[in-house]
């Protein structure tokens, strides 16, 4: 079974190989001809500008998409800043409050009944 295999592959690369090797033959009798040169050259310039365009669009767009996600960024960084500050705030608040509740529970634990009913 191996054997078969080994040698369907080497029948296909085999076939294939003169197809690849002759697609850019110098000596093709298709393009002995001065026209057929130029007309060849001709579809491969016209080939080439098309992909350039192609090229330059999806470049285009690309800086356009890139423009739009910098700026969303720039405005939500402004409003995550703000977010962040006002967190940073409230963290601030309840740490202090905390310390106070738990120097006010040390304190009743000591028998200073005034800081129990706080």
């Amino acid at each position: 079974m191996n054997v078969r295999v080994i040698f369907g592959a080497v029948a296909l690369g085999v076939l294939a190989v003169p197809g690849v090797a002759m697609a850019d033959d110098p000596y093709d009798p298709q393009m002995q001809t001065k026209a057929a040169r130029e007309r060849d050259r001709a579809i491969i310039r016209k080939l080439n500008q098309q992909e350039l365009a192609r090229v330059r669009e999806r470049d285009a767009r690309y800086a356009q998409d890139w423009a739009a996600w910098r700026e969303h960024n720039e405005r939500s960084g402004n409003a995550r800043r703000d977010a962040d500050r006002d967190y940073a705030d409230a963290r601030n608040d309840y740490e202090q409050r905390m310390a106070e509740w738990r120097r006010a529970v040390a304190a009743c634990r000591e028998g200073r009944y005034e800081y129990c009913a706080r």
